[in-house]
């Protein structure tokens, strides 16, 4: 990914990599199962976090004001895919592709209002990031589009397209879908898309509210999308018999099944959850990298 260096071939794109070394049975699937929506597999969990939260509020009392589990859910993703690359692939064009980086895009509300516009941000990380990194990056994009008054670029670019007559702007979307096939759209457009990309992260806990399915769309290359919802309580039996009272956040994952199989992902998901179990191992960049097959 961002920390390995490769000499670009013919079929490669320029967000990822033709992974070549693939089985056969595994470089067809994306013939058989075309669409994104075809091959979604939703995962669901939950994680206690009562420790989280004494560790955030340490954090916060260290200086990092509004730390929070956003940052704390993507930092978790971040390691992860620094140890199992795999689920940072994507399917584009009926090939799998090895992503150069990782790109996460979150939704974002210019003020805490129902009438205020909501637009996305898309925010590039390294594997070899820590949960501050996640923090500072996600922190500066996120006040950048609030203290900007003018439209985002992906605004810019939907305001644009929705003033054609609807026949046109038809013919315009199968000839932007033809465009990425082939990986011909311009790069100020790839780069603004909020559909090209790792994951997509949608915080539902600020509402109050309990996690959706989230979905990925068929345009574009997003692989993942994850929703987490507000803390629940649980009256539960301790080790000693008593009864306590526990605090869980739920959270659903839902991923292209072509990229990679239920084996990888277990693996991937038991990661991230170690992870969350475990923050104050995100303060420090991982000892190793691990890297995509060729």
């Amino acid at each position: 990914m961002a920390d390995i260096s490769y000499s670009k071939r013919a079929s490669d794109r320029r967000d990822g990599r033709q992974l070549r070394s693939l089985p056969g049975y595994v470089r067809i699937v994306p013939y058989l199962l075309r669409r994104r929506s075809d091959a979604e597999c939703t995962l669901s969990d939950s994680v206690e976090v009562s420790h989280i939260e004494q560790w955030l509020r340490e954090k916060r009392a260290e200086g990092w004001a509004g730390l929070g589990f956003v940052h704390l859910m993507t930092a978790a993703y971040v390691r992860t895919v620094s140890m199992r690359p795999g689920i940072n692939r994507f399917v584009s064009g009926r090939r799998l592709f090895a992503r150069y980086d990782i790109q996460v895009v979150f939704p974002v509300k210019r003020s805490p209002s129902v009438s205020a516009t909501e637009t996305s941000v898309k925010v590039s990380f390294s594997p070899s990031d820590t949960v501050f990194d996640v923090y500072r990056k996600l922190t500066e994009a996120v006040d950048e589009v609030r203290a900007d008054v003018a439209v985002s670029e992906p605004e810019r670019i939907a305001d644009s397209l929705i003033q054609l007559p609807r026949p046109i702007l038809r013919l315009v979307t199968a000839v932007l879908r033809l465009m990425d096939y082939f990986d011909w759209l311009p790069a100020r457009w790839l780069e603004a898309s909020p559909f090209h990309a790792s994951l997509s992260v949608l915080d539902l806990g600020s509402l109050g509210i309990t996690p959706a399915d989230p979905h990925i769309p068929d345009f574009g290359t997003v692989s993942a999308a994850m929703s987490f919802g507000a803390k629940r309580k649980v009256r539960e039996v301790s080790d000693t018999g008593s009864a306590v009272t526990r605090h869980y956040v739920d959270y659903r994952i839902t991923a292209d099944e072509r990229i990679a199989d239920s084996y990888y992902y277990a693996s991937a998901l038991k990661c991230l959850k170690y992870f969350l179990k475990n923050p104050a191992l995100l303060e420090l960049p991982p000892e190793k990298v691990e890297d995509d097959v060729n």
